[in-house]
């Protein structure tokens, strides 16, 4: 008998990949499909349509399902032994919805295996093409949500989040009041993930507790849909919106129409899908306590906490390994190409001059404190550079080793106490995992385990989500014996400690943290005393 393998998949904006492994969590098979390149039938830029007004943004839905017609054939013509997998799991793009029209279940229920599963489908969708996450064109929905519970604060102690444009029942609300017939004709909505565990599954999947709360739509506590948001954003939606379920859950056995067209085993069981930030907790392996950070284009940051306090910037989810406890994320988007421009400035486009200069100078540099926006960020909304003495006084410019660490203590410090808002502590077991490209720098890793007072591993997860939709995979098996997935991962390449807090760095940058925080507010975006937006 084949040795067993488990598979991940991720529907991502751009591609679709997959990742097959063994029971030693050794990858055995990794592929991908590129939307704009390998079906260039569907003219998308990105995976994605920007229409004429510039906030409306989808993806044909009948593209991901080609996309995955087209990667099972690779599969098959490469020799992949389907026989062999025991069960899959998968991660979408999160915030994506699709509609699926009156009847479709019967659809998927009876595919024929003679025919690719886009061709079979082809009429099952109300709505073409799906909203995405790049979307912002809810703007009045958001305002209509947040009225209708009672303000912003008041739907993210609910939900999670305040109302953001790309959430799905902003999406829905829009839908609904553009084209009621639209809607009036859909049977079920989904996320992009419990979609693609639908086309596995061969019935609708329920919509998993982790990517549900990043609907808007969610009680992140109870976990079960808030009736006062779902009535707010269209009638009868909790029907069409199906029971949430753990992320664990084992949603049944494979469709036939994969055991008879590719040769899966009829034992073969679907994971419930999640979407593509709680994979990658999975996929890092993240436990109690610890931070992940990406130091990518823009930096995002997510975190397993306990006692979560929502508040009008970041993100709490359903910890998508772990029903009791939560996941939080935070995006800043002036991460990479702020650090670029700095060192292109400061230190010639030299790397190792940006590093030279970050070990000249102390830490807490001297009481000089920066803010670096270059675009509008996130979290705090703030855009410009605004640089600060040791008296907290506004100055022109810094020297450009002052400027280099300025710029690292600054993003790191905003971190940290953006963190701390949504109820992260840092403990003596924390760990920080750093992953994207700047976590090659050893210079500075070292200003972030100083600012956090943590040690800092480095992860080399080039598809997080993936890997972590694997090791969901085999998770879901044994979930309900209440094995944690740590100890189903105990075998994945532990991550490698990078550096250690330099002895005295708490005392340090405890008052420094207090300080900027202070002088956030004071750079924090207002129209009427800001002329840039």
């Amino acid at each position: 008998m084949a040795a067993p393998c488990f598979l991940g998949w991720d529907f991502s904006t751009q591609q679709l990949k997959v990742i097959a492994i063994d029971e030693h969590l050794r990858v055995i098979y990794e592929d991908n499909v590129h939307f704009d390149k390998d079906l260039p039938e569907f003219k998308t830029q990105g995976g994605a349509y920007v229409h004429s007004d510039r906030l409306t943004v989808t993806s044909p839905v009948l593209m991901w399902v080609k996309a995955l017609d087209m990667i099972l054939e690779k599969m098959k013509s490469s020799g992949f032994n389907f026989t062999q997998v025991r069960a899959l799991s998968g991660a979408g793009q999160q915030h994506g919805s699709v509609y699926w029209k009156k009847g479709s279940i019967q659809t998927l229920k009876n595919a024929s295996p003679e025919l690719p599963l886009h061709q079979l489908l082809k009429a099952c969708f109300a709505v073409s093409n799906s909203p995405i996450w790049m979307d912002s064109s809810t703007a009045s929905q958001c305002s209509n949500l947040e009225k209708a519970v009672g303000g912003a604060q008041r739907l993210a102690a609910i939900t999670g989040s305040r109302a953001y444009e790309r959430f799905t029942g902003n999406q829905i609300a829009k839908i609904y009041s553009q084209n009621p017939e639209v809607y009036a004709q859909t049977e079920r909505i989904s996320l992009v993930s419990s979609f693609a565990a639908s086309l596995f599954l061969g019935a609708y999947a329920p919509i998993d507790y982790s990517d549900g709360s990043g609907m808007n739509l969610l009680q992140i506590w109870e976990k079960v849909w808030s009736a006062s948001c779902l009535d707010a954003c269209a009638p009868g939606l909790e029907e069409k919106l199906g029971s949430p379920v753990p992320s664990h859950s084992v949603l049944g056995s494979i469709s036939p129409y994969y055991i008879q067209r590719y040769g899966f085993s009829p034992d073969c069981k679907v994971v419930a899908f999640t979407g593509d930030n709680p994979a990658s907790l999975a996929g890092m392996r993240l436990q109690e306590g610890d931070i992940a950070i990406s130091l990518g284009t823009s930096d995002t940051l997510f975190l397993w906490i306990q006692e979560p306090t929502p508040a009008l910037e970041g993100h709490i989810l359903c910890n998508p390994v772990d029903s009791q406890t939560f996941m939080a994320l935070l995006c800043f988007k002036n991460g990479s190409l702020m650090r670029e421009r700095i060192r292109d400035d400061c230190a010639s486009g030299s790397w190792d001059e940006f590093s030279k200069a970050l070990s000249s100078t102390v830490a807490g540099n001297n009481g000089n404190l920066g803010f670096y926006f270059d675009v509008m960020e996130i979290t705090p909304e703030a855009v410009g550079i605004h640089r600060f003495n040791s008296d907290n006084q506004k100055v022109s410019d810094f020297p450009k080793e002052v400027e280099i660490r300025a710029l690292i203590e600054g993003q790191f410090m905003a971190k940290r106490i953006h963190a701390e808002k949504l109820g992260y502590k840092v403990m003596p077991r924390t760990r920080i995992l750093a992953t994207g490209g700047a976590s090659h720098n050893k210079k500075i890793l070292q200003v972030l385990s100083d600012v956090f007072n943590a040690p800092v591993y480095t992860i080399d997860t080039a598809n997080s989500a993936c890997l972590g939709s694997a090791y969901r995979a085999i998770h879901g098996l044994v979930a309900e014996t209440n094995v944690s997935l740590a100890d189903v991962v105990k075998l994945a390449p532990e991550p490698r400690l990078a550096v250690t807090p330099t002895t005295g760095a708490e005392e340090l940058y405890r008052p420094l943290l207090k300080r900027y925080a202070e002088l956030e507010q004071k750079v924090i975006y207002n129209p009427t005393s800001c002329p840039v937006k």
